[in-house]
């Protein structure tokens, strides 16, 4: 009492008054205080126990003092099961006073509440005699029931007790095993209530192994039959949820899926059970509640067909396609709830994995369903959503039969590409990975075929996945994890990687496979739809370059990146057999796409494979992918090589035998290949055949500069082999040979030769090859090879040659006529051919005889060769050489083609064009030795032999010919000149020339023209001078001569300078040359008086010529002028000869000032230009002050002062010295300051040899025709 008291001291009034609902006042007093609960709420178990069975207690006061031990057991826990288990009895007994308020009060709320109640006590608890006692007392009292009609409450305690305490139901089938017979009596009583009950049990019961084993025969023989019927025919959805828990609970087990599936087997006992029903199945009764509209019932029962399929799909599949199943799965694709769609994806998984699920057209009904509803899903976030629908795809996609079309139209098929397109763009890794194995299933021939093919929407799937796929690898590789960061991870990492990587590489090879199938298809080439007109785009072909493209630049990168980190024996045969199936894909690039592969080191890569995982009998698939990429890469870059000459037929025939049973024999590292190709013991046909593969591997990978073997070591073994085949008597075939010899090139070091030994079997194996070209592979090295080794390019040197510049494509253009400074760099194949050239000066005969016979386009390369070789290695004297072989040459050319020359060889004026080079290239005031002069003798009487018509020819023998008279000293002029002038097929010929001057100017011999002019004053210069006979004279027509100055061709001013070199001379010889001889044209009137005096040139000719003259001056030309100015000088002298006053009449004409005025107005200081100034000084001579007054000479005077003399070059100050010299000695210098002006120009002259302006080449190439300034000008 006094522990009631306190506890209600300061209590207030409503909390006392509901503490006091809590205590049994009538006894309370008597009640030890130690079963009062100390906190809030403040009950006593004591009054609990006498409170809960008192009849006169109200119900409600009940449920409140229930509802309140239930809070305090929830809040309190500890604290209320120390109270309670004081006393075993009272524990006990409590729970056996629930337990009777269980099944007095029928309130429903009241009976829950004591359910929980007890179920919370005795899972707290834990005590074993409790939880029997209850048991027993459960177990009792369903026995003593007579009827189940008041066994909801016992059945829906024992339900959720086995549900508390799952050990209980191996207990309570072991010892209360009668209790069965009552759980049968509640299924068949006719209460849903009670039905629901029992089936929640058994669902409880059977959910434990071992109950469930013990209970096969109960469930066999009675419960089955039972069941179904009871699930077909509930009605509520409670009997319906327990139900489909019972069923889930069995579908765990085999053996009951077995019993359910075949029911057909059960026995006839089970089959006359009360209540059952025969004609019930479980694909119907599930069927049923399909069709339901209670999503709860369509998930679970979705969930119950996926729990039977996955025992064996295959077994119980059938039935529920026979049930239409399937179509009702694909009606409820289209549901919002997503995990109703979930479900459906995963039965529709399993029941993929029949047969029949595609033989009854099922999928055909549905993908149209499947594609809408992952375009669906992939708006949501839910991943496994999303995964799952793209596995039941990819499962349709593979299982398919190829005979039952699956996209009845194109648009279906592409409304799928998309829905993929969009799930390989994910963000999610594993959707992704699905999506691109769902892609993969998806190229396949059938599914494509629908036309019009989408090869656009094929592409930008195809580029969305391997997008995708870079896109993971370079997040996975700028997420390498840093410090010492776990390397379990980042193999992991690496994994994941590969995984993706390799099922993005069987999409790819997928495509590939689609493009080769289709390539036999007419109506696949293009879409059938498009018009005549119109842009042809979704075309195969455009869809195989981009699979070209898409590999080049996406696969090959991303799996190089890859082979980094690790190496995939699978992710590698695929990788192969994608590469092997685009030599199919796109024929036309399969040569181009071999060599780019060749030159990434795909042959070491392949063979590395091969070296690594297939040798044995390990790996054989990717042993055979291998071998077959090799095999097809090997036949592109032999059958379209870059440096040699294709094999024939037969020749590519046996090398694709040889490489079709050697390759998939060759699994060993490159030091193994290279100690086998060593081996000079006796070799067999297959190890034989094995090396001639190896070699060819190494062949074409160092000629596509992938060296990924030791040169000095493959430089032996070479040799071995090549001297095993000698020792055994073997030849090998072209094309190994051809390596071999390429090979020995190639990896010959510098400074090591070959021994006599090996250059001898070299020769043999040659001797027995009809031509070298058969062999020859394009390289400079190879060059050297053979010109190395005198043995080897006195037989093979000059074919060697003929074929390296046939194969050359290094243009020496542009090094043609360049000065030696700043030369440009040569290419590293001429550096190789002129460091030859300069250590065995013998093969320029060679290049001789080549240029000669060799065809046009080889013996132009090997001129252009030679000139540059010349130009850059003056130091080499090798002049002596050339043209001793080049009159040999010559000489056999004017006795077997004496007759007509032009048509010995066409090659004939490349020889003489680098003859003519040669004497460019000579040392001026150099005497001729009798080579040159016997030379001369012959390229004189050869151009005897030829017509006007042989430029060719003509040319650089004119060119020659000039050359060799102005570059050597006057003594040799004079033999050389008398050697020509003896020629007269050479005058006849130069006659000719002459004579078309005028109707020719503007053909193509206009060079030649202006050749024949230069000659000619040269010929007849040197014979006035010297008096050399004269063996044919020379006619020439001089109005025909003057007609040519007055109208002049366009762009022939070389061609006037020439034709006035020759009157210049014919002026100061007053036309009294031996060689030359002036003949009229035609009819000429009878001389004037003054004509008399200028004879033989007439008053209008001088006048013509004085005309033409002053024209050809405006021109301002500067090599023209000075001819013009020098024939001018010649003209005046002739005249002042013979009538001065003619000569002064001409040099004083006002035209002349109009003249000199033009030219001075060129430009700033125009008048230091040397035609200028000696034009002025000639005025200045004749005393014409008509054309330049003394202030003028003046103006010129204080202009030549403020010069800088010193940049004037040698020919100006020579032209301004002669104008000093002629004012000086003219006396015309009255002004005493013009007078001192013209003394300190006088003395500041500089010498001509020290003049800082280098000076001039003389001779020179000017438009092909040979040019002497110095001629021209003087």
């Amino acid at each position: 009492m006094a522990v009631r008291e306190a506890a209600t001291v300061g209590t207030p009034g409503p909390r006392r008054d509901e503490e006091a609902a809590l205590l049994f006042q009538r006894v309370h007093y008597r009640h030890d205080p130690r079963w009062l609960l100390p906190v809030t709420p403040r009950l006593c178990l004591a009054c609990a126990l006498e409170l809960l069975p008192e009849p006169s207690v109200s119900l409600l006061r009940k449920k409140h003092m229930l509802s309140c031990f239930q809070d305090a057991l929830v809040r309190h826990t500890s604290l209320v099961t120390q109270l309670v288990s004081q006393d075993q009895r009272v524990c006990i007994r409590f729970i056996s006073v629930l337990f009777g308020l269980l099944h007095s009060v029928e309130d429903g709320s009241v009976t829950d509440l004591c359910i929980e109640v007890i179920i919370q006590l005795t899972t707290q608890l834990k005590l074993e005699q409790t939880t029997r006692c209850l048991l027993d007392e459960c177990h009792k009292e369903l026995c003593n029931m007579p009827s189940m009609r008041g066994s909801l409450a016992t059945l829906t305690l024992l339900g959720k007790l086995v549900d508390a305490i799952p050990a209980l139901a191996d207990e309570l089938v072991m010892e209360h095993g009668n209790l069965m017979e009552h759980l049968l009596r509640g299924l068949v009583y006719p209460s849903e209530g009670i039905q629901a009950s029992v089936c929640y049990l058994y669902g409880k019961l059977y959910s434990s192994p071992v109950a469930a084993e013990m209970l096969s025969g109960h469930f066999r023989e009675k419960l089955f039959p039972l069941f179904l019927s009871i699930l077909d025919g509930a009605q509520t959805k409670e009997l319906q949820i327990n139900c489909l828990g019972l069923l889930r609970q069995l579908l765990k087990y085999d053996l009951f899926v077995s019993m359910i599936m075949n029911k057909d087997e059960l026995g006839e006992s089970a089959k006359n059970i009360e209540g059952s029903s025969g004609d019930t199945s479980l694909p119907l009764v599930l069927k049923k509640l399909l069709l339901s509209r209670d999503e709860t019932l369509q998930v679970a029962s979705a969930h119950c067909i996926t729990a039977v399929l996955v025992h064996s799909p295959a077994k119980h599949a059938p039935a529920f396609i026979h049930a239409d199943i399937p179509e009702f799965l694909f009606e409820h694709l289209s549901s919002s709830s997503e995990m109703l769609v979930w479900s459906s994806y995963n039965c529709l998984t399993l029941l993929a994995e029949e047969p029949l699920f595609f033989s009854k057209c099922h999928t055909v009904y549905g993908i149209e369903a499947v594609v809408r509803s992952l375009q669906g899903s992939l708006e949501m976030n839910n991943t496994e959503l999303h995964k799952q629908g793209l596995l039941l795809f990819t499962e349709i996609l593979t299982r398919q039969p190829e005979e039952i079309k699956l996209f009845t139209n194109s648009a279906m098929c592409r409304d799928a590409g998309r829905a993929l397109q969009e799930a390989v763009s994910s963000p999610v890794l594993e959707v992704a990975a699905e999506a691109v194995k769902a892609t993969s299933a998806f190229l396949r021939k059938d599914h494509q075929s629908a036309p019009p093919v989408q090869y656009g929407e094929l592409q930008s799937l195809l580029e969305a996945m391997l997008n995708r796929c870079a896109e993971f690898s370079q997040t996975l590789l700028n997420r390498r994890p840093l410090g010492h960061a776990s390397s379990r991870n980042s193999e992991k990492a690496i994994l994941q990687r590969g995984k993706f990587l390799l099922s993005t590489l069987e999409g790819f090879r997928s495509a590939c496979r689609l493009a080769i199938e289709f390539q036999s298809e007419p109506s696949a080439q293009e879409n059938p739809f498009t018009a005549p007109s119109a842009k042809k785009e979704d075309t195969l072909e455009a869809f195989s370059e981009f699979l070209l493209s898409a590999c080049d630049s996406l696969c090959i990168p991303m799996v190089m990146r890859h082979l980094e980190q690790t190496t995939h024996p699978a992710l590698m045969e695929v990788f192969l057999s994608i590469l092997h199936s685009l030599f199919v894909i796109v024929p036309h690039m399969k040569e181009k796409f071999s060599k780019k592969l060749a030159a990434s080191s795909f042959i070491r890569l392949t063979l590395e494979l091969k070296a690594r995982f297939c040798s044995g009998l390990s790996h054989s698939a990717l042993n055979q992918v291998c071998s077959n990429f090799l095999y097809y890469m090997c036949l592109n870059l032999l059958s379209a090589p870059e440096k040699t000459g294709p094999p024939s037929e037969e020749e590519l025939s046996a090398v694709s035998e040889l490489l079709q049973h050697g390759l998939p024999q060759i699994s060993s590292r490159s030091p193994e290949s290279l100690a086998f190709l060593s081996d000079r013991q006796y070799m067999e046909g297959a190890a034989r055949q094995r090396q001639y593969c190896i070699l060819l591997l190494f062949y074409l990978a160092y000629i596509h500069e992938d060296r990924f073997v030791s040169e000095a070591e493959l430089f032996e073994a070479v040799q071995s082999f090549l001297l095993s085949l000698q020792d055994q008597g073997e030849r090998p075939p072209l094309v190994v040979f051809k390596a071999s010899i390429y090979l020995l090139a190639i990896c010959q070091d510098k400074d090591n030769t070959l021994h006599e030994t090996m250059v001898s079997a070299v020769r043999k194996f040659l001797e027995g090859i009809p031509d070298l070209q058969l062999v020859y592979t394009h390289h400079p090295l190879l060059l050297r090879f053979f010109l190395l080794y005198p043995e080897l390019m006195s037989r093979y040197g000059y074919r060697v040659l003929e074929l390296w510049f046939s194969w050359e494509e290094s243009s020496c253009e542009e090094l043609d006529d360049v000065t030696s400074a700043g030369q440009p760099a040569l290419p590293t194949s001429l550096a190789v051919l002129f460091q030859l050239l300069r250590s065995i000066p013998s093969i320029l005969l060679i290049l001789l005889d080549l240029i000669y016979s060799s065809p046009v386009d080889t013996a132009h390369k090997v001129l252009i060769s030679l000139r540059t070789f010349l130009r850059r290695n003056e130091d080499i004297q090798v002049g002596g050489l050339i043209r001793g072989h080049f009159l040999l040459i010559l000489q056999r050319l004017l006795v077997e083609h004496g007759a007509s020359p032009s048509e010995a060889s066409g090659n004939l004026p490349l020889l003489l064009s680098l003859l003519s080079l040669m004497q460019l290239k000579n040392v001026s005031e150099q005497e001729l030795d009798s080579m040159a002069m016997k030379l001369l003798h012959q390229v004189s009487k050869l151009c005897g032999k030829c017509s006007p018509t042989d430029v060719d020819i003509l040319q650089p023998s004119f060119n020659f010919l000039y050359w060799s008279l102005h570059q050597t000293t006057p003594s040799s002029q004079k033999r050389a000149a008398a050697v020509l002038l003896s020629s007269t097929g050479l005058m006849e010929l130069l006659e000719k020339m002459l004579a078309l001057t005028l109707a020719k100017a503007d053909s193509p011999r206009t060079g030649l023209l202006c050749s024949a002019w230069l000659l000619t004053a040269s010929f007849s210069a040197q014979q006035h001078k010297d008096s050399l006979q004269v063996h044919q004279t020379l006619s020439v027509e001089m109005d025909q001569v003057l007609k040519a100055l007055s109208f002049p061709k366009k762009k022939t001013a070389l061609l006037s300078a020439a034709i006035l070199c020759f009157l210049r001379t014919a002026l100061r010889q007053s036309f009294s040359s031996a060689l030359v001889a002036l003949v009229p044209s035609g009819a000429q009137p009878l001389p004037a008086a003054e004509d008399t005096v200028l004879a033989p040139l007439r008053t209008s000719q001088v006048q013509s010529l004085v005309i033409g003259l002053q024209n050809l001056l405006v021109q301002k030309d500067p090599l023209l002028s000075q001819a013009c100015v020098g024939c001018l000088e010649a003209l005046l002298d002739y005249l002042d000869a013979r009538s001065p006053d003619i000569a002064l009449h001409v040099a004083s004409q006002p035209w002349n000032r109009f003249l000199l005025f033009t030219l001075l107005d060129a430009g700033e200081n125009s008048f230091l230009r040397p035609e200028i100034l000696r034009l002025m000084t000639l005025f200045m001579r004749y005393r014409s002050s008509s054309v330049l007054s003394h202030e003028e000479v003046g103006d010129v005077l204080q202009g030549v002062a403020l010069a800088d003399l010193s940049t004037l070059s040698n020919t100006t100050l020579q032209a301004l010295h002669g104008f000093f010299q002629q004012l000086q000695s003219m006396g015309h210098l009255a002004d005493h300051s013009m007078a001192q002006t013209l003394q300190a120009s006088l003395e500041g002259l500089p010498l001509s040899t020290s003049s800082g302006q280098p000076p001039l080449q003389d001779m020179l190439c000017l438009g092909g025709v040979a040019v002497s300034l110095s001629h021209i000008r003087n």
